[in-house]
């Protein structure tokens, strides 16, 4: 009910007339209700004066009331097939002027949308929500430590994982069955980018063999139960890798300190950024990081707010988010050291505690 609430002050401050959220991590953060998204309309109607009402096809009437949305005082409105939802959403909002829209809602529902609410500005209600979600509560910190926590406990199964002659695929099966052995509700990615491959930051799984004396990234993500999401990677290798690979490796790992060390209350996020850009270009790999520094995570394992330059949004207690690092040598190897960070009164406290060092088998 609190966030309930909040949601509509917000949008009332922005100067909107509603908020209408489908299935998504913005309906999720509101009611509690993980709604599958499907062609038919689940939507919330939250207008600034006047009672929510949550539109739901009669078919999925029994999970909405069996979720904790139901625990809202908000009114179910079920509509059967042959009703128009978007005509009912319509006719009970009235004449507005401005409202605002989930940001994954689907285009083919705000369109619909449009038709039904003539002459209503659509705008995202990603930039009224976003305060309210950026800024993680006691209880979703929690949430983020557990997270990280079920993360962490993979990472030190990889190990065993890991042998010289077999592919990357398997050793990512292996992988995703000890994500939701450790509590996750879903796996979300699975990096395992050896040798080469590691140079990809976003490196799909592959029949590529893991050979020995080469480095390994393994970037690795969940979901747990509550919705809350896992994001942590790991460099491991099979015997000592190359001269050249440890070097830069350390570049890396001093690079992530310093950023991380960075992290405190009204630090602006492109400062993080920079604390750990400025390592890296100092020793000449500057090229070779091709990527932002971090980004948010809660719902969504990607969500505001990022840590990349131009962000002059001010850090501010409660803030959830990676630091992450890299450095990519096409063709040869890459690495990267990633941690997530919720921002504290005194600094940044790490959700991630598995060792940042090189892991060798």
């Amino acid at each position: 009910m609190t966030r309930l609430e909040a949601a509509r002050e917000a949008a009332a401050t922005a100067g909107l007339d509603a908020l209408l959220l489908t299935p998504g991590p913005d309906l999720r953060y509101v009611t509690g209700y993980e709604a599958l998204p499907l062609e038919r309309l689940t939507c919330l109607v939250l207008p600034v004066v006047g009672e929510a009402f949550l539109m739901v096809p009669r078919l999925e009437l029994p999970a909405a009331e069996h979720s904790p949305a139901s625990r809202l005082g908000v009114e179910f409105v079920p509509w059967d097939e042959t009703d128009d939802p978007y005509a009912v959403v319509g006719g009970r909002l009235g004449a507005v002027g401005k409202v605002g829209l989930a940001d994954r809602m689907w285009a083919m529902q705000s369109l619909r949308l449009r038709d039904a609410i003539p002459g209503a500005e659509q705008v995202l209600a990603g930039t009224v929500l976003r305060g309210l979600r950026m800024r993680k509560s006691p209880a979703e910190v929690v949430a983020l430590r557990e997270a990280g926590a079920a993360i962490d406990a993979v990472h030190a199964q990889v190990p065993g994982f890991l042998r010289a002659g077999r592919t990357e695929r398997e050793i990512g099966r292996d992988i995703a069955e000890a994500i939701i052995a450790a509590g996750h509700s879903t796996v979300d990615f699975v990096i395992v980018g050896s040798g080469p491959n590691g140079a990809s930051p976003h490196h799909e799984l592959s029949d590529r063999i893991v050979r020995e004396r080469e480095p390994i990234v393994v970037d690795i993500g969940g979901q747990m139960p509550d919705g809350y999401c896992s994001d942590s990677t790991r460099v491991y290798a099979i015997g000592e890798p190359p001269a050249g690979f440890l070097k830069y490796y350390e570049v890396l790992r001093h690079a992530q300190q310093a950023a991380c060390d960075a992290v405190r209350p009204g630090v602006p996020c492109e400062a993080i950024d920079t604390a750990a850009r400025d390592v890296i270009a100092a020793e000449g790999y500057g090229d070779y990081f091709i990527h932002r520094t971090g980004h948010g995570i809660g719902l969504e394992t990607h969500e505001e707010p990022y840590i990349v330059a131009g962000n002059a949004e001010p850090l501010a207690p409660g803030f959830a988010f990676s630091v992450e690092p890299g450095i990519y040598l096409p063709g040869a190897h890459g690495a990267r050291i990633e941690d997530i960070l919720v921002c504290t009164e005194e600094g940044g406290e790490r959700v991630n505690h598995r060792t940042r060092e090189l892991v060798v088998v």
